[in-house]
C-alpha cells in the first residue's frame, strides 16, 4: 500500500511528464514547487510582516507605487493587445477553442503571452506587500489574500497544461479590468489631489463584477457542449468564478450600500 508520501511523488511524477513540452522549459512551470514555496512565503509575509510593522512608521512608498502601477498597466495593455490581436489572428472561437499545443508561430504566441499573463499574478503579490509596510492592514481583506493566493495556481496549471485554447478569454477580460484598475491605483498614488478625479471606483468594482459573470457563463456554457477543451479546467474556472462573484458582490454591498445607507 502507497505511502502518503509516495503518493505525492507520484503525483508530482505525472505533473512533470504530462505537461504542455513547449511551456515546461519555461520559468517557473515545469515543477509546482517553486510556486508552492512563493504562496508559502506569501503566507509568511502576510502573517509575521504586520507585527514587524506594527510599532514602526509606514514606508513613504509613492514614488514606488506610481512607478509599480504604471509599470503594471503597460504590462496589461501588452498582454491585452497579444491576447487580441493573436485570438483575432488564429480565428479563435468565443464560444469553444482547443488548445493550440503546436509550435507555430500564432501557437506559440499565445502560449508566450498566457505565461506573462501567469507571471504578471506573481508580479501582482507585491499589492499586499505594498500595504503591509504602507501599514493598510485594513485593506488585508480575505478577498484580497485569496485572490492574489490563488490566481497564481490557477494560472500555473493553466500555463502549464492549457496554454492558449478557452483559457484566453480569462487572460484577455482580465488585462482589460487590470488597465482600469491599475490607472486607478497610479493616479491615486500622485496624490490627494487627484482624488476629485477618482469618483469612478464604485465603476471599477462593478467592471470586476461583470467580468466574473462573463466568465461564469462563459465556462458554464462550455461544460454542457461538446469542445475539445478539459472539463476539468472549466469546472475549476467556473467554481472558482462564483466564489469571486460571491467575495466580490459582498465587497460592493459592504462598502457602497451599507456605507450609503449608513451616511443617509
Amino acid at each position: 500500500m502507497e505511502t502518503t508520501w509516495q503518493r505525492v511523488e507520484s503525483l508530482h511524477r505525472w505533473i512533470l511528464e504530462n505537461g504542455d513540452k513547449r511551456t515546461d522549459p519555461w520559468l517557473l512551470v515545469n515543477s509546482p514547487v517553486p510556486i508552492i514555496c512563493i504562496f508559502l512565503c506569501y503566507l509568511g509575509v502576510i502573517w509575521i510582516g504586520p507585527k514587524l510593522m506594527k510599532h514602526k512608521e509606514p514606508v513613504n512608498l509613492k514614488a514606488v507605487l506610481i512607478v509599480y502601477n504604471f509599470a503594471m498597466v503597460g504590462l496589461s495593455v501588452y498582454m491585452f493587445h497579444e491576447f487580441l490581436v493573436t485570438s483575432w489572428l488564429a480565428n479563435y472561437s468565443y464560444l469553444c477553442q482547443p488548445v493550440d499545443y503546436s509550435r507555430s508561430p500564432l501557437g506559440m504566441r499565445m502560449a508566450n503571452v498566457c505565461w506573462w499573463f501567469f507571471f504578471s499574478k506573481v508580479i501582482e503579490l507585491s499589492d499586499t506587500v505594498f500595504f503591509i509596510l504602507r501599514k493598510k492592514n485594513s485593506q488585508l481583506t480575505f478577498l484580497h489574500m485569496y485572490h492574489h493566493a490563488t490566481m497564481i495556481f490557477n494560472w500555473w496549471a493553466g500555463v502549464k497544461f492549457v496554454a492558449g485554447g478557452q483559457s484566453f478569454f480569462i487572460g484577455l477580460l482580465n488585462t482589460f479590468v487590470h488597465i482600469v484598475m491599475y490607472s486607478y491605483y497610479g493616479l491615486a498614488a500622485l496624490g490627494p489631489h487627484m482624488q476629485k478625479y477618482l469618483w469612478w471606483k464604485r465603476y471599477l468594482t462593478s467592471l470586476q463584477l461583470v467580468q466574473f459573470v462573463l466568465l461564469t457563463l462563459h465556462t458554464g456554457y462550455n461544460l454542457f457542449t461538446e469542445c475539445d477543451f478539459p472539463d476539468s479546467m472549466n469546472a475549476v474556472v467556473f467554481a472558482y468564478c462564483v466564489s469571486l462573484i460571491i467575495l466580490f458582490s459582498n465587497f460592493y454591498y459592504q462598502s457602497y450600500i451599507t456605507r450609503k445607507s449608513k451616511k443617509s
